[in-house]
């Protein structure tokens, strides 16, 4: 009840993200449906419907991980000081995260449903004089504990995956271990130390207690609740610096592999998506590990960006640009290695179709357009987390007296910056990827 209230009184932007979860949650159900329509039609063929089935884990990653984006931008969801006292503590702002997920792409599954049963002429009458009865199953039963396992893959993984990521996590000890990094050493905390005269984290309230005279509780003592979970929040997240070495060694090797498979014709065939010509399993393992290569090295590429950008005198413009997109990349770089595996992805089907050859369904189009428009949608999300993540700084530039078009230009050249590293990098990694199988 607590997610219906909170689903129902946030903010259109937010209601926007979540009806696009509930659109790629539709989008990839009825992908599964059309997999049991094709096998429930097809039962001589196994192996087809078994690969088919294994070909929906892609749109079905894409829409969980833009369920996870979304999840981290919803701010009715997000730990602030105060909630503990009410009841919404971590915990149960977990369960709430989870549970609005699950009623997004629910909503998805049910819209999926229908539609299937709609083009299945369950409804109404079989539309489109039964053109899609091939993978539709129209004169088959549906199995129901089919239909509903199928169904719930997407809820049951969205909701899971948002509860881990926002699992609540102990960071006393945390902050506890980063403390003397951040302050000095512990004597520079206290008053008779030899940091006294230095501003210290808080207010010495044990010392103001017995100056005052008076029975107060401290501020450790008053709230141990509120302040542990208001840290991650202050943090600034940083790339895994040794992601970037191994998203370029994993890179490297997948472009190794595919070129080894353009060299060779032995090794078994795998059959591609409709619109592609059968190529070896070499193929599809070296698409596999660049795009994770480049998932992994997304966050540090980004990091690198920016330290170019404040590379050889820079001015204030490159020193904002550069600072910031160090900042982000932790947020901004993974999603926008994605995009760029997705685009060499389209890049390679674009250059290897065949307008002759109409194999190229519509099923194949449905799945491009999940998993590219889960993707952009993705790093669209990133971008506004980024943007929220430095409201706060650009409020403090801007009463500082720093000119709005000097932060526009800071943002036009971070977004100049980013694309002249990532175009290349993906026209030169579809490039590679089309070779194997444009012999």
């Amino acid at each position: 009840m607590l997610a219906l209230r909170l689903s129902r009184s946030a903010h259109p932007a937010v209601q926007l993200r979540r009806l696009l979860v509930a659109a790629a949650s539709a989008g990839t159900g009825f992908l599964l449906l059309c997999t049991l329509g094709h096998a429930l039609t097809h039962p001589e063929a196994s192996a087809t419907s078994v690969l088919r089935l294994a070909w929906c884990v892609i749109p079905l990653a894409a829409t969980v991980y833009f369920a996870l984006a979304v999840a981290r931008t919803d701010p009715g969801t997000r730990p602030r000081p105060g909630l503990a006292a009410i009841g919404l503590g971590p915990v149960r702002l977990m369960a709430v995260s989870a549970t609005t997920t699950a009623l997004s792409t629910l909503l998805g599954s049910m819209l999926a449903l229908l539609l299937f049963l709609h083009l299945r002429g369950d409804l109404t009458g079989m539309p489109f004089d039964g053109a899609a009865a091939d993978f539709l199953a129209a004169d088959a039963d549906l199995p129901l504990p089919a239909t509903l396992t199928l169904l719930a893959l997407v809820p049951l993984a969205s909701s899971v995956s948002v509860a881990l990521m926002l699992r609540p996590r102990d960071t006393r000890l945390a902050a506890r271990a980063a403390a003397p990094k951040l302050f000095g050493t512990a004597g520079a905390l206290r008053p008779g130390g030899t940091g006294a005269g230095r501003a210290t984290p808080g207010p010495r309230t044990g010392d103001d207690r017995v100056r005052a005279g008076t029975d107060a509780p401290s501020a450790s003592e008053a709230a141990p609740a509120t302040e542990p979970a208001a840290a991650p929040e202050s943090r600034i997240e940083r790339p895994d610096p040794t992601a970037l070495p191994w998203g370029a060694a994993l890179l490297a090797a997948g472009l190794a592999v595919e070129g080894y498979a353009s060299r060779t014709a032995t090794g078994a065939d795998v059959p591609l998506p409709t619109g592609l010509p059968t190529g070896p399993a070499a193929v599809l393992l070296g698409w596999t590990l660049t795009a994770v290569g480049l998932a992994l090295a997304g966050p540090g590429l980004t990091h690198l960006c920016g330290r170019l950008l404040q590379a050889v005198r820079p001015g204030a413009l490159r020193l904002l640009a550069g600072r910031g997109l160090m900042e982000e990349s932790a947020r901004i770089g993974r999603p926008l290695g994605v995009v760029c595996a997705v685009a060499s992805g389209a890049y390679t089907m674009a250059v290897l179709y065949d307008p002759a050859d109409p194999a190229f369904g519509p099923l194949t189009t449905l799945g491009a357009l999940v998993v590219a428009g889960t993707t952009v949608a993705t790093l669209v999300t990133a971008a506004v987390e980024a943007r929220q993540a430095r409201a706060e700084t650009t409020a403090a530039l801007l009463r500082l007296g720093a000119p709005t078009k000097t932060l526009r230009s800071a943002a036009a050249l971070r977004t100049g910056a980013l694309l002249a590293l990532f175009v290349p990098l993906t026209l030169v990694v579809a490039e590679l990827a089309a070779l194997p199988l444009a012999r």
